[in-house]
């Protein structure tokens, strides 16, 4: 089930099945995507989210493993101070404010009858449900949400990162204009449950490698053929080329 329920998207808007089946195929060849890695562990990947804003995966990784080995349970989170916590995840960039965000989040969770912060409840839920109870924390978006339940659990969450958000638009699959928001309310009416990971993932990767904000190497896109960015630059010039 979408994130958003059984909402049909507004007439002409998005990619249809057979473009976003096509699209996940090609990315999943082009870029490895492999079967889903799936943690179990909803409260670990909110945190998770929230250490990759801003920032590059490499440094993200780097500040939760040593935020779970400072603190191998999130209870001991509770008390920590918040210098510390900053100090810990400094390699993950804009730790002053993170480290508030996190210590904040970890406070508002229930906890299990071992008093640990825990969010196992979630998989009583619907997705959409689920979702909706994530967005209610204060700092978690529907981003971090979507996020936390694709890779806790592979639920049909279709998070819409700087890359999603970037490629989706060059696709056509949206306006120019439009937002990130807009973006996954259009990407989680259109994109079938059984896609949501593999496109999610290809599309992300694509983004990073290939798809890029300022330069984007178009002559070794897949997807060129019906790329609407590449198709509007490629107008621009008297003899048709490629411009990159």
């Amino acid at each position: 089930m979408p994130v958003q329920g059984n909402a049909a998207p507004p007439s002409g808007s998005g990619p249809d099945e057979a473009e976003l089946v096509r699209t996940a195929g090609q990315l999943r060849a082009a870029h490895a995507v492999g079967p889903p890695d799936l943690s179990g562990r909803p409260v670990d990947e909110l945190v998770a989210a929230i250490l990759s804003q801003h920032t590059s995966d490499h440094n993200s990784h780097r500040a939760f493993a040593a935020l779970k080995r400072r603190y191998p349970r999130w209870s001991q989170v509770l008390d920590a101070d918040a210098g510390e916590v900053a100090d810990v995840i400094r390699c993950g960039g804009l730790a002053d404010q993170k480290a508030p965000r996190i210590m904040a989040l970890v406070r508002e969770l229930p906890r299990d009858a071992g008093g640990e912060p825990t969010l196992d409840h979630l998989a009583g839920m619907e997705p959409h449900q689920a979702h909706s109870y994530l967005t209610s924390f204060a700092g978690v978006g529907p981003k971090t949400a979507a996020c936390a339940l694709l890779f806790a659990y592979g639920w049909p969450t279709f998070p819409v990162d700087t890359h999603v958000h970037r490629v989706a638009r060059r696709l056509g699959w949206a306006e120019d204009r439009d937002t990130a928001e807009k973006v996954f309310e259009i990407l989680s009416v259109c994109v079938p449950d059984y896609l949501t990971y593999d496109l999610h993932v290809g599309l992300v990767r694509h983004g990073r490698g290939v798809c890029r904000p300022r330069d984007p190497r178009c002559h070794a896109c897949d997807l060129q053929d019906r790329c609407a960015y590449r198709a509007k630059i490629a107008g621009r010039h008297d003899d048709g080329g490629a411009v990159i």
